[in-house]
């Protein structure tokens, strides 16, 4: 059989003619300027899909000792995961570069009319009115702070949601520009939701709001016109979530979300009708 050696001729070949694209071709301030683009593609490919692989196996229906040594192991030759690598890299190979830090500290309060450039809308019908950041029916389709996190942070907020569904959903350390295509949405963050499914669970996530490694918390219900106060932090490699001084979500990361592709905030929205306000983060 030939299948192990079609994937890496074709990764370089791919790698390979988007090395040659011109400056032009790729946006300046996603970092897509040179051949850098592909070797970062897939440095950023092998790291994520490494955790993956370590969490759930493969990613192709079999455990990873199921692959023949002859193979690499997880990480060999096959088709299934040298794609896994190219199409995840990708996904990160193009992240914003040369936005700001946060200083000492960034304050948000909406008072205004436009959103301004400070924040990168991918879509949804995200606005500013009364002073406050509103949103129904984005479809994870977040808006993205153009704001580089410290890897040691505090952010707080005020939110609410005036549907029964609740569902207030934020993503912290994420790329900085992923949005849903179609129905189909694949995070580059931690996930964090209260009052989600029909407001039965709070969850926080590692990058799949439906994988088997999230924290799943007490069973809090959001109430319909009520404004929280989020507290999220994250310090070495524990990041907790607290709703008005009280702890809703806890997750110990043994490889934790940092670094290009993991270095953005965004508020997002599925379905719900939400408000948000008073946004501060501050360094850790």
């Amino acid at each position: 059989m030939r299948t192990r050696t079609v994937a890496p001729i074709l990764s370089v070949r791919i790698f390979s003619a988007l090395g040659r694209l011109p400056p032009r071709a790729l946006p300046a301030r996603y970092g897509c300027t040179s051949q850098s683009f592909a070797a970062g593609a897939l440095a950023q490919g092998r790291k994520s899909l490494a955790h993956y692989v370590a969490r759930r196996g493969t990613g192709v229906g079999v455990p990873s000792r199921a692959l023949p040594a002859r193979y690499g192991g997880a990480f060999g030759s096959t088709i299934a995961v040298r794609f896994g690598v190219l199409l995840f890299g990708l996904s990160l190979a193009c992240t914003p570069q040369g936005d700001p830090g946060i200083g000492d500290g960034f304050v948000e309060d909406f008072e205004r009319e436009r959103l301004g450039p400070n924040w990168n809308r991918t879509g949804g019908n995200w606005r500013l009115e009364d002073g406050q950041l509103k949103v129904q029916g984005a479809r994870n389709h977040p808006l993205w702070l153009r704001r580089v996190l410290p890897r040691d942070v505090r952010i707080e907020f005020d939110a609410k949601s005036d549907s029964p569904e609740g569902d207030i959903k934020v993503e912290v350390f994420g790329d900085g520009v992923s949005a849903a295509d179609g129905d189909a949405y694949h995070a580059t963050s931690y996930v964090v939701i209260f009052g989600g499914w029909g407001n039965s669970q709070n969850v926080l996530a590692r990058m799949d709001e439906h994988g088997s490694d999230r924290v799943v918390g007490p069973r809090r219900s959001v109430e319909t016109g009520r404004t929280y106060h989020f507290r999220i932090e994250r310090r070495n490699r524990t990041l907790t979530v607290w709703i008005d001084g009280e702890v809703l979500l806890e997750m110990e990361d043994s490889e934790p979300l940092d670094g290009r592709g993991h270095e953005y905030f965004a508020f997002n929205n599925w379905q719900s009708d939400l408000s948000f306000d008073n946004l501060r983060v501050t360094p850790l």
